[in-house]
């Protein structure tokens, strides 16, 4: 049957699954009411195009397995409108069939349309076209943009309305979002911001979808729309409307990273205190961001300098593994709450101080007697042990919080991790089974010894850009200034050549045969040539923290010595972005490229030569790139590459090689280590840009985290002193599993091949830390198995996974006890009791530590 066939047939079997009744969607001050029912959320934000329509239900099933309700997302305007009028919604845009899967999975939406959307997105979402658009400003009282933005709004609404997605027309979509985080930077837009904040509410509700608005970060929100709040904690806000409930569109689960940062980690404790403590103040609906963060394909990520990675320290990694024990603990959480959920929203709520930063929060419904309790510790030192008088005594750590059943029964605390750990590894994958047959056979054999599985050999072409007509000064179209970058390229390309030349005639050449050729531009990058040689590069920002931007600011000077030659002396200036910004007051107005800079030529004697008004020849994108698309297999220019010496080191060139995808069904990663900056395909497939030659600094990591206190995005940093990204992600969708994959890559800064390699990424190690009355629960993925039991203690263990010790006192049989439950299985739950491990009560409470290896 043929593809689209089957993917008519696909979508139909959806929408009948799909035709639903229509559900009511209110709320009030304590609940989000769903046919009559009330409820509190737990959300978590996947966006589409940044995974593939492939990864999409295993994300959405893992977000439903995880606890939550509802899947969120942005509506990505550039993505679906490149070109005015021109729309396009297939394959991983395909936003509607997203929406189908996640009422498929039996759980709710949250569509944030936007259009504005940040998310460290390029450009904030906007589409170039519009930033392009003669008259218009952007987010404020223009009526050009008001008119684009309203079209644009109601293409997608109607969309959904015809696909029957709202939940008014039976479909999974609660809530609805206009505009984005406005109250952040309003301030510089004055009465056309508060203009224009009315006219969103206005044209939105207009729209009539039959659910409520919301507006995130908005304080003085109009009131028909529900303003939320965005942050690492939001327990203290309130709804600038006493009838509205309290939501949190965006609980930040880790952060972002940038070429030449670390990565950030924000510690599972953390979040779940932040979640707890907010439901402890009245909280109605959580949405994390991210759940799973996903990768920046092709040229979407923002910034500037933001990495091709979206990990995010989600919940969900990019590559869809589980991140453990974020994920589980967040699990426990939200089943524990759910536990409440008829007290959190129909209770009388009373707050009781029991010592400093000490709190217990109560709701009760005296009709039925029910009770559920929170009891926090907001100190970020000091633990506290608590009596509660009849409903028990209580040790609650720094910085944590207790949720208690029936007021008198622990079931969770945020700072006591039970769920697993799970340390993955990156790994070749390439021995088939009868490999592994063979290495069975060989167990104990003496003479045969284990050997590591080599990476098969890789074969490169190579070919360098062509240059010849830009650096002889050639371009498609001229000016006499120096142009915005993103205006002249409308963001097809990270690329634009800015050329001209200068005359030095005979009578002056000897003042000038030996000057400086100094650029000021405004980032990100440049590559300057003279009379066809390269003179050198430069970035805004170097790791090595030679050059760092300060705040928003990415320009830089270029000076390089340059011999010139008596009369015409060609320059050829080749500016790359790496990202456009995408937040800020009045972001889209950021210079970008050379405008608003300079070029000129300075000689010994201090005079200058100025360039910048000068007859300048433009070219946008690379030969390669957009002319003879390289990146494409199938190109009919792919001739040019050569089979003869690779070239290593090389600025501005072409790499492609032929390999066999990793055997299995594991999250596949390329290995980019030796490389510079450029571009990576697979198959014809943009799997972003890459830069391993950022190297983080070395100092500012720790192996350990004390989260307590509250977070920022600088604190439990890692990965110091490593490339800022070394494995780019490669869906197994772009993958022919059962034949030759080609990837090609564009080299800007120069690079060497031979350490490239294929791996897949799958858990090594887990480990499990579990308090005596609960279950321990240990897996591994993709059909692995628990092969071996490193460390197994039922006592008072101490350490983290990786440094477990026993502590003074143990079960005997604490290893073969694991074993016996866990060993040659895929998962296993493990009874922490002294009943399992034939331990007597000591008179405290005993806990098991396991650590294990997944083969």
């Amino acid at each position: 049957m043929p593809k689209n066939w089957i993917e008519f047939l696909l979508l139909a079997a959806l929408a009948l699954l799909c035709s639903c009744s229509a559900v009511k969607i209110e709320y009030d001050a304590t609940a989000i009411i769903i046919d009559g029912q009330r409820k509190i959320i737990n959300s978590g934000s996947i966006h589409y195009p940044r995974s593939t329509e492939q990864m999409w239900p295993g994300l959405i099933q893992k977000a439903k397995d995880g606890g939550l309700d509802t899947v969120e997302t942005y509506i990505f305007w550039d993505r679906h409108e490149p070109k005015r009028r021109e729309y396009d919604f297939s394959g991983n845009l395909n936003f509607i069939k997203f929406f189908q899967l996640i009422q498929n999975a039996g759980l709710y939406a949250i569509l944030r349309i936007g259009p504005y959307v940040c998310a460290e997105w390029n450009y904030g979402g906007f589409p170039m076209w519009l930033h392009n658009t003669p008259g218009i400003q952007l987010r404020t009282d223009n009526e050009i943009y008001k008119r684009e933005m309203e079209i644009f709004t109601t293409k997608i609404i109607d969309m959904v309305k015809s696909a029957k997605l709202f939940a008014s027309q039976g479909g999974p979509i609660i809530f609805a979002q206009i505009e984005n985080e406005y109250g952040n930077i309003m301030k510089g837009y004055g009465e056309a911001g508060t203009k224009y904040i009315q006219w969103c509410a206005q044209m939105a509700v207009a729209q009539n979808i039959g659910v409520p608005w919301i507006m995130c970060q908005r304080g003085d929100a109009p009131q028909t729309m529900i303003n939320t709040c965005n942050g690492f904690y939001c327990d203290q806000f309130k709804p600038n409307n006493p009838n509205s409930p309290k939501m949190w569109t965006e609980n930040w689960t880790g952060w972002f990273k940038l070429w030449g940062g670390k990565d950030p980690h924000r510690a599972a404790e953390d979040v779940a205190f932040a979640v707890a403590r907010f439901f402890q103040l009245g909280g109605i609906l959580n949405n994390y961001y991210m759940y799973h963060g996903g990768t920046n394909f092709g040229r979407t990520a923002g910034g500037p300098y933001i990495t091709t990675s979206y990990d995010y320290d989600a919940p969900i990694d990019e590559y869809g593994n589980l991140n453990q024990p974020k994920y589980g603990h967040l699990k426990q959480l939200h089943a524990a709450v759910k536990v409440g959920e008829k007290a959190l929203t129909s209770g009388k709520v009373t707050t009781t101080n029991y010592a400093k930063d000490v709190d217990v929060t109560t709701y009760a419904i005296n009709a039925t007697g029910e009770r559920f309790c929170f009891l926090s510790n907001q100190n970020g030192q000091n633990d506290a042990n608590v009596d509660l008088g009849q409903d028990g005594k209580y040790f609650v750590p720094a910085w944590s919080v207790s949720i208690l059943q029936n007021c008198n029964k622990e079931i969770f605390n945020s700072a006591k991790l039970t769920s697993q750990s799970s340390v993955m590894i990156k790994k070749l994958n390439y021995k088939d089974e009868n490999d592994a047959a063979d290495d069975e056979a060989n167990e104990g054999e003496a003479d045969v010894p284990e050997t590591e599985e080599q990476a098969p050999k890789l074969t490169w072409t190579w070919a360098p850009e062509a240059m010849r007509d830009t650096l002889q000064g050639k371009g498609r179209f001229r000016a006499t200034v120096l142009l915005d970058q993103k205006e002249a390229t409308f963001d097809i390309s990270d690329y634009l050549w800015y050329m001209t030349s200068v005359d030095i005639n005979n009578t002056i050449y000897n003042s000038w045969k030996n000057a400086t050729l100094r650029v000021s531009t405004n980032g990100h990058a440049l590559y300057a040539y003279m009379n066809k040689k390269l003179l050198g590069y430069q970035f805004s920002k170097q790791a090595n923290g030679q050059q760092m931007v300060n705040g928003d600011d990415y320009s830089f000077v270029f000076e390089k010595p340059v011999s010139l030659n008596p009369g015409a002396n060609t320059i050829s200036l080749l500016s790359a972005t790496v990202g456009l910004a995408n937040y800020g007051e009045k972001y889209d107005l950021k210079p970008t490229g050379l405008v608003g800079g300079s070029v000129q030529l300075v000689n010994d004697a201090k005079k200058t030569i100025d360039l910048t008004s000068s007859n300048w020849f433009y070219k946008v994108g690379l030969n390669g790139e957009l002319a003879k698309r390289l990146f494409d297999p199938k190109s009919p220019h792919g001739k040019v590459f050569a089979s003869d010496k690779v070239s290593t080191g090389r600025p501005m060139t072409w790499y492609k090689t032929s390999f066999q995808a990793p055997l299995g069904t594991e999250p596949v990663v390329v290995d980019l280590q030796g490389m510079g900056k450029g571009h990576a395909w697979v198959n014809g497939n943009s799997i972003g840009r890459y830069w391993p030659a950022q190297i983080a600094d070395a100092n500012g990591c720790s192996d350990t985290c004390d989260y307590r206190g509250g977070y920022t995005d600088s604190r439990c940093r890692t990965n110091c002193g490593n490339p800022s990204q070394r494995w780019y992600h490669i869906p197994r969708s772009f993958l022919n599993n059962n034949g030759t994959n080609t990837l090609i890559l564009f080299e800007e800064v120069g690079g060497n091949t031979t350490g490239i390699s294929f791996q897949i990424v799958t858990v090594g190690t887990i480990c499990g830390y579990a308090y005596e009355g609960s279950t321990l629960e240990l897996s591994c993925q993709a059909g692995r198995t628990i092969a071996d039991i490193e460390f197994a203690s039922f006592g008072d263990p101490s350490g983290s996974c990786g440094s477990y010790k026993a502590g003074s006192f143990e079960a005997t049989n604490s290893l073969a006890a694991v074993e016996k439950a866990c060993a040659g299985r895929p998962s296993c739950s493990v009874d922490v009791s002294g009943a399992t491990f034939g331990l007597s009560n000591l008179g405290v409470t005993k806990k098991l530590a396991v650590q294990a290896v997944c083969s």
